[in-house]
């Protein structure tokens, strides 16, 4: 008998930095126990430059992502989601498609990385700043016992991984 797996969707308006680096993180951290998909309410088009160094440098794959619609996730063909977390403050504002599978959602928002202005080394330090705070809210979520936990509980601890408080997994 196989483990489950989840899928999960990060959520940003451009799809193109903070939701792509969560996507990345979770599908190769979450050891096959989850599906991680990215979208934008109004993606760029096109994945940020310093997103691919930044997955590069931290030696997580870095090709085949692309910028898309959260529409692509809200049909009937979509995959039947379990998680929707949004990343960024504008897209947690917005109001969402319904999502197959009424997911459990969270806003887990990072400082948007692409909007810093400055040199090649304070932008790429942005970049890794919100990778370093998505991989410790990810590993918080990777550490809860999902397959024994209720969905109330679930929601209240996802919230509380958002807001970066310290959370156990026992608790």
């Amino acid at each position: 008998m196989s483990e489950r797996v989840y899928n999960v969707l990060f959520l940003c308006t451009g799809n193109s930095a903070r939701s792509i680096l969560a996507e990345a993180l979770l599908n190769n951290n979450g050891a096959g126990r989850f599906s991680a998909y990215s979208a934008g309410s109004y993606p760029k088009g096109r994945v940020h430059p310093i997103t691919q160094d930044v997955l590069n440098s931290a030696g997580l794959p870095s090709e085949g992502y692309r910028s898309k619609s959260w529409d692509e996730f809200a049909g009937e063909d979509a995959p039947k989601l379990d998680f929707v977390f949004t990343v960024c403050d504008d897209a947690a504002s917005e109001s969402c498609p319904v999502w197959p599978g009424q997911p459990v959602t969270a806003h887990w928002g990072i400082p948007d990385p692409a909007a810093v202005k400055g040199s090649s080394a304070e932008q790429h330090a942005a970049f890794h700043d919100a990778l370093r705070m998505l991989r410790n809210r990810i590993n918080l979520f990777l550490a809860l016992p999902l397959d024994s936990i209720d969905r109330m509980s679930l929601q209240n601890r996802l919230s509380e991984i958002g807001t970066c408080r310290t959370v156990s997994a026992e608790d």
